[in-house]
């Protein structure tokens, strides 16, 4: 069947690449999601095709609710975490689980650059976040919940849980590491809320549903980066050096010593605000923890170095 999609103009590349390769027409149109949904309600009117909206529907509700049968099936968990954008993956979910496991608590994980959930829930009427949805989870962004979903959401979801980047990133790179599995911001949202509230759930019976796979590589060499410096295993810093032989490797022998590996190394003497007779060395390191990177900072401290760590903790 033919049918035409359209995305915004920031959706990730590799689900543009995904779509077209399907053999479907793929058009972007607007800044962000609201606006492509006004675009695609247009395109409907002048083409009269029929209009699908990605998860205002009751069939696609439907559609999704599967997912929460097939948990049903398998097992009877005590929590449930979903990732919630437009509501739609989640308002299925919840209708499906409400009626077989009653007992089950359902807990719906947003991407904080677009928390329109827990918003809604505190307005009592879906609302629009303010200002534009801005997060790594884009199939989150949609910065409005659904009409439909919220109204199935509001019985049945007992809680809310907000994640940052930061957050999203970590979980993204654990269930690389971990689990081999390779997830978009948005399917991993739901793992970085089980993380979040790990003293919580210790012990119980827990479902993370991960949906979403399609992540633009440059983007996700981001999410890795920022991952491993949240992580403590990503340490930048700069530091001004005597420009003279012998004073970088000094430098970097005591780096190797305390079991870093030197990642890049940029060497920078033209600066205006670095003085006459100095070089400002920026040192990009990959290192074990956190403990690893406050071992670090204060060995060099030690050795009469002042460093200027990025981000005011050594992070990317």
């Amino acid at each position: 069947m033919r049918a035409t999609i359209v995305m915004p103009r920031t959706a990730a590349i590799a689900k543009i690449d995904a779509t077209r390769n399907y053999g479907q027409s793929v058009v972007l149109e607007g800044g962000d999601y609201q606006e492509a949904r006004h675009a695609a309600a247009e395109l409907q009117q002048q083409s009269g095709a029929v209009f699908v909206d990605a998860y205002d529907d009751p069939f696609v509700i439907a559609g999704q609710g599967t997912i929460g049968l097939e948990i049903a099936e398998e097992l009877a968990p005590e929590v449930v975490l979903v990732p919630v954008g437009g509501g739609g993956l989640i308002a299925g979910i919840a209708v499906a689980l409400s009626a077989r496991l009653p007992n089950t608590m359902i807990i719906a994980v947003e991407a904080a650059g677009s928390a329109q959930l827990s918003a809604s829930f505190a307005a009592g009427a879906p609302v629009s976040i303010s200002g534009p949805a801005d997060t790594i989870a884009d199939g989150l962004a949609t910065g409005r919940i659904g009409q439909l979903p919220f109204q199935l959401l509001r019985e049945r979801v007992r809680r809310v849980v907000t994640v940052d980047d930061g957050e999203i990133g970590e979980a993204v790179l654990l269930m690389l590491e971990r689990m081999k599995l390779l997830a978009e911001g948005a399917g991993a949202a739901a793992l970085a809320g089980a993380l979040k509230l790990a003293p919580e759930l210790t012990g119980k019976r827990i479902v993370v549903v991960v949906s979403g796979g399609n992540i633009d590589i440059n983007l996700l060499d981001r999410i890795i980066g920022y991952g491993l410096a949240k992580a403590g295993r990503l340490l930048r810093f700069s530091i001004n050096l005597h420009d003279r032989p012998g004073e970088l490797q000094k430098l970097l022998a005591l780096i190797g010593a305390v079991g870093a590996n030197v990642r890049t190394v940029e060497h920078n003497r033209t600066r205006l605000n670095i003085p006459i007779g100095s070089a400002c060395v920026m040192v990009e390191l990959e290192t074990r923890s956190r403990d690893h990177v406050s071992e670090i900072r204060a060995r060099l401290a030690e050795r009469g170095y002042t460093i200027t760590f990025e981000g005011g903790a050594g992070l990317v």
